[in-house]
């Protein structure tokens, strides 16, 4: 999504929507735009901040100093401007989802184009030990090469294509207005850290 798919009215009541669900400071609202349109819309500072002061002039909108942390929150009026233009919004969140369903798409489109050079790359591998097999006898030291540089490959795949499938299914979660648990995330990492060390473990014992 690029910028240009959020007018600046567009901004201003998607703006007032992220604060009627909770108060926020404003790197937590660029990181919630920044969420919910799949990580292809990151507003500056200098985008977010001149229209909050906008919304807190028009009365929409109310910020409260808490040290060096500044809290915007909804007013009622801002409710009722967001409730008097709540087919805008649907059609703001329909455009949304549009573009996170087109990210999916090409990802899986980009995993697709790996897959396809790793096998380019494969093949090429290949041929280059084909020919120099011509000039000298093939020891199994060779065959152990090309398998190992084969499964390399089909590594950097597998590696590729689960980055790829769970970054945009949780993309696609968090910018449907999904919940998205830090006991989730925790999992998710602990489950990597295992992979991890069993991968050590394995290249590490004998034989390998």
């Amino acid at each position: 999504m690029s910028p240009a798919v959020f007018s600046h009215g567009d901004l201003r009541l998607y703006l007032l929507s992220l604060l009627a669900e909770s108060p926020q400071h404003g790197y937590g609202i660029i990181q919630s735009l920044t969420d919910r349109t799949g990580g292809t819309y990151t507003p500056s500072a200098g985008t977010i901040y001149p229209r909050l002061a906008k919304l807190e002039e028009d009365g929409l909108v109310t910020k409260t100093v808490d040290g060096r942390t500044t809290i915007y929150a909804i007013t009622e009026a801002g409710r009722a401007e967001l409730a008097a233009r709540e087919n805008d919004l649907a059609g703001i969140e329909a455009g949304l989802t549009d573009s996170v369903r087109l990210i999916a798409t090409e990802v899986r489109q980009s995993v697709q184009d790996a897959m396809k050079s790793l096998r380019a790359d494969l093949a090429a591998a290949e041929k280059d030990d084909r020919t120099a097999a011509k000039s000298r006898p093939r020891t199994a030291s060779d065959d152990s090469r090309l398998l190992s540089r084969e499964e390399m490959h089909r590594a950097d795949a597998i590696i590729n294509a689960f980055r790829a499938r769970v970054r945009t299914d949780l993309r696609t979660h968090v910018a449907k207005g999904g919940s998205l648990p830090a006991s989730v995330v925790t999992d998710l990492e602990s489950a990597l850290d295992e992979a991890a060390r069993g991968v050590t473990v394995a290249l590490s014992s004998p034989g390998h």
